[in-house]
């Protein structure tokens, strides 16, 4: 008896030490520093597709990852501050939006690998070496905005056939916001179309800018940019008292009133993002993942404020837009 019992207390203190030893031995959760240059109400959508192809990947918040998200808001300042917490904070990889966000991130480290959702011509301004072999602690995916300037303007001259006169609003701040200015530039001189460039690098310079402006153009180019996001709904509420046609590449300008937009999906990016966080938390290196072009592009079209406007959009247009508000 005393043998058997001996026997039954060490199974049943084996027992009760096991799931001690399981939890103990189970990693420590991944942490993913999440660098957002707008608002959380600008990209909520965004960071519900990151977040959601994660989960698919078998990343789970509160059981094997953490995100820590900051919000810069559209002000190039924060940038380096944030960055630098997310580096105190030795997450294990950092997810910047836009080139000045990956900037700072790249300033702030040189070990934590960086992903950029969404870039302006990383290599063109910089981000990095090579395309297809980006070396140091750097990858993404491109926006190919210098790329689709020219598409854009045809699409506005399309809704607009008598545009002569073009004014263009940019952050001058952002480099990649000055490239396709210059892209722009070409594509209207192509197109026999006046170009007037209006530079802002504050939100505060917004009004101003719309100001001088009035009466000077035809319909608007607006290049997109975080400051720009970060501040859609002043820049719709100038764009509507000027009456002017507009185009931006980024989907959230119509979903707030603005004319229409052409550019890559940003859930596609934030998917896509969600896959190089997947193949560096499992151990690849940022150096040997290629940097990727967008795939998916979207035409979107508010029909309402087109007949604010006043203008009538061919139905064979509207046809080929991936959505049409109404």
């Amino acid at each position: 008896m005393d043998i058997a019992r001996r026997k039954l207390l060490a199974a049943l203190a084996c027992a009760a030490a096991w799931p001690l030893g399981a939890r103990a031995q189970q990693p420590k959760p991944a942490t993913i520093g999440y660098l957002g240059a707008t608002t959380p109400s600008v990209a909520s959508q965004m960071f519900a597709a990151f977040v959601q192809r994660l989960h698919e990947l078998g990343w789970i918040e509160g059981r094997n990852i953490t995100i820590e998200v900051r919000w810069a808001e559209g002000w190039n300042e924060r940038y380096a501050e944030i960055a630098a917490e997310l580096v105190r904070l030795k997450v294990d990889v950092i997810v910047a939006h836009g080139n000045a966000a990956v900037v700072a991130a790249k300033q702030a480290t040189s070990i934590i690998p960086i992903v950029f959702p969404a870039a302006g011509d990383p290599l063109g301004t910089g981000l990095v070496s090579s395309l297809a072999r980006p070396g140091g602690n750097i990858t993404g995916l491109s926006l190919r905005q210098t790329d689709l300037a020219a598409k854009r303007l045809e699409l506005l001259r399309e809704v607009v056939p008598g545009l002569r006169r073009l004014a263009i609003i940019a952050n001058v701040g952002n480099p990649a916001s000055v490239l396709e200015i210059g892209e722009v530039q070409a594509a209207a001189r192509a197109l026999d179309v006046e170009v007037a460039i209006f530079e802002i690098r504050r939100a505060e310079e917004i009004a101003t800018t719309f100001q001088s402006l009035t009466g000077r153009a035809d319909a608007l180019y607006l290049v997109g940019d975080p400051l720009v996001s970060a501040n859609v709904i002043r820049i719709n509420t100038w764009v509507h008292a000027a009456r002017l046609p507009t185009i931006q590449g980024t989907r959230d300008y119509v979903d707030s009133g603005g004319l229409m937009s052409y550019g890559p999906s940003f859930p596609d990016l934030y998917r896509r993002t969600a896959e190089y966080v997947d193949k560096i938390l499992r151990g690849a290196k940022p150096a040997d993942l290629p940097v990727e072009q967008p795939t998916k592009f979207d035409l979107v079209v508010n029909l309402t404020t087109a007949k604010a406007l006043g203008l009538n959009i061919p139905e064979a247009f509207l046809l080929r837009a991936n959505e049409v508000i109404e």
